[in-house]
């Protein structure tokens, strides 16, 4: 296709800057760049909506914006599943806080569309609002919309709707491709307007497709990805491109598929979920090489890895963690997993890196696939309760190393060395000679060992520690800004300038002993600003110690030598390493020591303007430009003195956050439903359900009409069916009802108002964790042998009545995804047959699921139960004809009841307080609950199955300073006594700070 005027642009711009355009005809064709043709310097400034154009190409060394080098350091986070506006900017500003420069985001066609044509980005919806607040924190986007995204939702992404529509997924299928194309043209609508190369906002990269290996070795495949391609250049979008290999397969790389013409605007990525017992990978330079071997399948593109694993997910009965939950997947995914798994990737050369999830949220209503429960925490960095978990610090300092280190966005593989019980990886940068080692301990014991490494005047043998399955960082010939660092045992964090003097910060293990050494021609004056540190100066070299963590910061500030700008050095261990935040200004770097969380720095005249977070009491330390003497923190002047160091040092310390009390739930009111059930109940409005043919993967049965939900429009929750049954039933022997669900879907009947029974589908265990339709036949027996009398009086009431009504509920749960592009999304949820042994009526069928989206919380937000019909779970329904209740219950019985309280929660302005809702009870009681708060539906609960009994209530939609309410429908299968048991309200977190919050604006409030 012809090159756009913007797309021009941005490639004319970038020759302008002297770099030589290439094509992307695969791996022998030359780079968008010469190699080495941009030097190692400081990355580019921070992305903003700011008006001005921006050029975006690469080398196989990295990404290059506006003439400068960019390590993406990202992290995955899906506005889908924090369905509450504000609170994207909180977790937005923890992530640019901790060192992240990018977020990575699906964008979900299903939670988009409700109706073929129709889309919704508005609200909890709102994609313009979220890049509008990526690019006011300084984050750059990669943005992912699919059309199949994967991601453990419903379908993979997939609308409802589109489950029963004709054409095949994934392919070039002309009836597939009509809907896809509208879905881009809504999508890129939005995207075009927020993109870095015009200065719309911060829109990086944009992702065609997802994990795509169906269809690679036939002509459909490429044909496909190529009309994603020219799509998406159609609609104005001109940042590069790329896809994410499913694993090291080498499939779509650059000249694998028509690009209309275009080069050197697409990238190839894989992803990588390695288990954290196995051997970390060589996934690039290191690596087994060719298509197979990472980022050597594209070696004139950058290394990337669109999404490396933060932790995993979890399915219903907990089988992947031992029933544990997220916090195993968070215990055994540790930081000490980070470091292994992300130093490998690093000294590897990849250099674009995305760890999917960073914070997992919420799969709230009937958006999860049948491969997860509601909680989707993921064991991230960020838990779902939005707190900042110790698994943030590995993630900490690699992010700011790579934004103010900048040797590191360009490395060459050095000499091989051989470390004593170590794994060790040596690059250098060509540029400035810095030296980079990483050394991995593979083994269950601590490893002391040697590494011979580079440095100003030959070798040195530095001797390191690495603890059990963990890694260390060592670099030698590191500019700390007018100083050369020799070695350093510990992890750089970051090298910057505030004020008059330069600041270095190295990291590492409580407890450890850092040994810094550093060039110093001419001796310096050395002052030990902390009693923990030691130094020593000895024939040109400065040696400094410092036991980390000890007494929180050490500090340890070097004068005059050979240079008249100081240098401070920092030693910190993990936990205080998460407590600095560097933050730059137009009139210089800050650097901030002390609060749980930095937001935002504005310097005032001589007033440094502070906002963030506080958990504990905490002292307060400022270092900035010349000429600050005060500071204020979140609007409160805050009384400092001046330290040695040029500093401002708070005298007292900061408040924590207190511990808002919340209320007992008490005062339910009671109402049985499933009126269904009943022969007498009216179900004319209900839709017919004779079809005979379906666009489904599952098959018609043979004399069977179509009884699949999602046939009849019905593509979410519950799914309600009315036989009317005619004929002689009077032998009947048994009715059997072949259902097709998600995940521990489950069946309940009655015929003619009396409970036939209930039918589960099985918890899944190893073998069938990944499995996403599961199938069975509930045979329910009618009654035992009868007498020839009996059956003489049987028949001679059928002969008056002859009509008999026979009544299903299913949870269907969700549509399975589509990771194989085999339409496996369209396999049928719902009834499928039923057949009756003894007898051979006519049965004819009705069938109720959801009533009209809802037209905020959206269509995954409800399903076909008779009080979601109702309104029951709205906070506007008038409830007080219900029966008084207390819980815990212990009821008997078939079908579903619900439960229904407020409570009013007084949280202080100002504290950022996350509650979650606790459900608990004998494991052996057999029943579900739909949690709704607000009338919005935070999830399910299967109190046999588990593993989830916490479940989060987003601020937003729960109201902090305000009433709120809370309804609970309660499925019980009648083979066991049902609850609810105990419910409770719980503190998951509590911050002074936080961020504004409005609430979610909802109808029947």
């Amino acid at each position: 296709m012809a090159l756009s005027r913007r797309t021009f642009s941005a490639l004319a711009g970038s020759a302008a800057l002297g770099f030589a355009l290439g094509g992307s005809g695969g791996p022998g064709a030359p780079s968008a760049y010469a190699a080495r043709s941009v030097p190692t310097g400081p990355p580019p400034a921070p992305p903003g909506a700011d008006g001005e154009r921006h050029t975006i190409g690469y080398d196989h060394y990295s990404l290059v914006v506006d003439g400068r080098r960019l390590v993406v350091w990202s992290g995955e986070l899906h506005p889908f599943r924090l369905p509450s506006p504000s609170l994207w900017r909180d977790v937005l500003e923890k992530m640019r806080a901790h060192g992240y420069n990018t977020v990575s985001i699906y964008v979900a066609w299903n939670y988009h569309s409700p109706a073929p044509g129709r889309y919704d980005f508005t609200g909890v919806r709102d994609l313009d609002l979220f890049l509008r607040t990526a690019a006011e924190t300084g984050l750059y986007v990669i943005l992912r919309p699919g059309p199949y995204i994967n991601a453990e939702v419903d379908a993979g992404g997939f609308p409802g709707w589109l489950t029963a529509t004709e054409g095949t997924a994934r392919t070039t299928d002309p009836t597939y491709l009509g809907h896809v194309d509208q879905w881009l043209t809504a999508v890129n609508r939005i995207v075009r307007r927020h993109q870095l190369t015009d200065g719309g906002g911060s829109v990086l990269l944009y992702q065609i497709e997802n994990e795509y290996d169906g269809h690679v070795a036939d002509p459909s495949g490429p044909a496909y990805m190529s009309h994603l391609y020219k799509k998406v250049r159609a609609d104005g979008i001109d940042v590069p491109l790329f896809h994410n290999d499913k694993g090291r397969n080498g499939y779509w790389i650059p000249g694998s598929f028509d690009t209309g013409g275009e080069s050197g605007k697409w990238l190839y990525g894989f992803d990588g979920y390695p288990s954290p017992t196995q051997t970390p990978p060589d996934w690039g330079d290191f690596g087994i090489g060719g298509l197979k071997g990472g980022a050597t399948a594209s070696p004139r593109t950058p290394g990337f890895v669109p999404e490396f694993g933060g932790g995993w997910f979890d399915p219903w009965g907990g089988v992947e963690f031992g029933g544990k939950g997220y916090a195993e997947s968070r215990r055994t995914r540790d930081a000490a997993y980070e470091r292994r798994f992300y130093l490998t990737n690093l000294a590897n050369g990849l250099t674009l890196h995305n760890v999917y999830m960073t914070y997992g949220g919420t799969t709230w209503g009937w958006l999860p696939a049948p491969v997860v429960y509601t909680s989707y925490d993921y064991g991230a960095a960020i838990d779902e309760a939005r707190n900042v978990t110790p698994k943030m610090a590995p993630m900490h300092q690699l992010g700011h190393l790579l934004r103010r280190v900048p040797d590191f966005a360009k490395l060459d593989r050095a000499a091989d060395v051989h470390v004593d019980g170590l794994k060790a990886y040596h690059l250098t940068n060509p540029d400035t000679q810095a030296h980079v080692y990483v050394l991995r301990n593979d083994g269950a014991s601590e490893v002391t060992s040697a590494v011979r490494a580079v440095v100003a005047d030959g070798h040195d043998d530095i001797e390191v520690t690495v603890p059990a399955h963990d890694a260390r960082l060592i670099t030698t010939g590191l500019s700390l800004g007018k100083r050369k660092l020799r070695y350093a045992t510990a992890q750089p964090m970051f090298v910057l300038t505030a004020g008059r003097q330069d600041v270095a910060l190295f990291t590492g293990r409580y407890g450890e002993m850092a040994h810094l050494v550093l060039e110093c021609p001419a001796e310096p004056y050395v002052t030990r600003l902390d009693a923990e540190a030691a130094w020593v100066y000895d024939q040109g070299v400065l040696h400094v110690t410092a036991p980390l963590g000890q007494g929180g910061l050490t500090r340890v500030l070097v004068e005059r030598g050979e240079s008249d700008t100081p240098l401070l050095l920092l030693f910190a261990d993990d936990g205080t390493s998460l407590r600095l935040f560097p933050y730059d200004t137009p009139s210089g770097t800050l650097l901030v020591y002390g609060p749980a969380l930095l937001r935002h720095a504005k310097l005032d005249g001589s007033t440094v303007r502070l906002t963030g977070d506080t958990v504990a009491p905490t002292g307060l330390e400022v270092w900035g430009p010349r000429g600050i003497t005060s500071v204020t923190w979140n609007g409160q002047p805050v009384p400092t003195r001046v330290s040695v160091s040029g500093s401002l040092v708070a005298l007292s310390d900061m408040a924590g956050a207190p511990k808002p009390a919340l209320p007992v739930l008490g005062g339910w009111r009671r109402s049985a439903e499933n009126p269904e059930s009943a022969v007498a109940f009216d179900d004319s409005a209900w839709t017919v359900a004779d079809h005979k043919t379906s666009f489904s993967t599952t098959p018609v049965p043979d004399g069977q009409p179509v009884l699949f939900a999602n046939d009849y429009g019905f593509h979410y929750g519950d799914v309600w069916y009315r036989g009317q049954v005619d004929g002689d039933l009077s032998d009947l022997e048994s009715v059997s009802l072949a259902y097709s669900t998600g995940t521990q879907g489950m069946l309940m009947a009655w015929l003619d108002g009396k409970p036939l029974g209930s039918h589960r589908m099985p918890v899944p265990d190893t073998k069938t964790v990944r499995q996403g339709s599961w199938t069975a036949t509930a045979a329910f027996p009618v009654a035992g042998p009868k007498s020839k009398k009996e059956r003489e009086r049987e028949r001679e009431k059928e002969q008056e009545k002859r009509s008999h009504v026979l009544s299903v509920l299913v949870r269907r749960m969700q549509h399975d995804m589509d990771g194989k592009s085999v339409d496996t999304q369209k396999a049928a949820r719902g009834l499928t047959a039923a057949t009756f042994k003894g007898a051979s009526p006519k049965v004819s069928w009705r069938i109720q699921g959801p009533v009209a989206p809802d037209p905020v919380r959206g269509p995954q937000n409800n399903g076909g139960l008779y009080g979601e019909r109702e309104g029951w779970h709205l906070p506007g329904f008038a409830d007080g004809a219900w029966e008084a209740a207390e819980l815990p219950r212990a009821d008997k019985g078939m079908g579903v009841t619900w439960y229904r309280t407020g409570f009013r929660l007084a949280v202080p302005d100002g504290v950022d307080a996350s509650v979650g809702l606790v459900l608990e009870d004998d494991p052996g009681r057999a029943y579900r609950v739909q949690i709704f708060l607000n009338g919005w539906n935070l999830g399910q609960y299967i109190n046999d199955v588990g593993p989830q009994h916490t479940f989060v209530l987003p601020n937003g939609i729960l109201r902090a300073r305000g009433s709120n309410t809370l309804a609970l429908a309660v499925l019980g299968d009648g083979t066991t006594e049902i609850g609810p048991g105990r419910v409770r309200l719980e503190l998951l977190g509590s911050a002074a700070g936080g961020v504004p919050v409005v609430e979610v604006d909802s109808p029947g409030r």
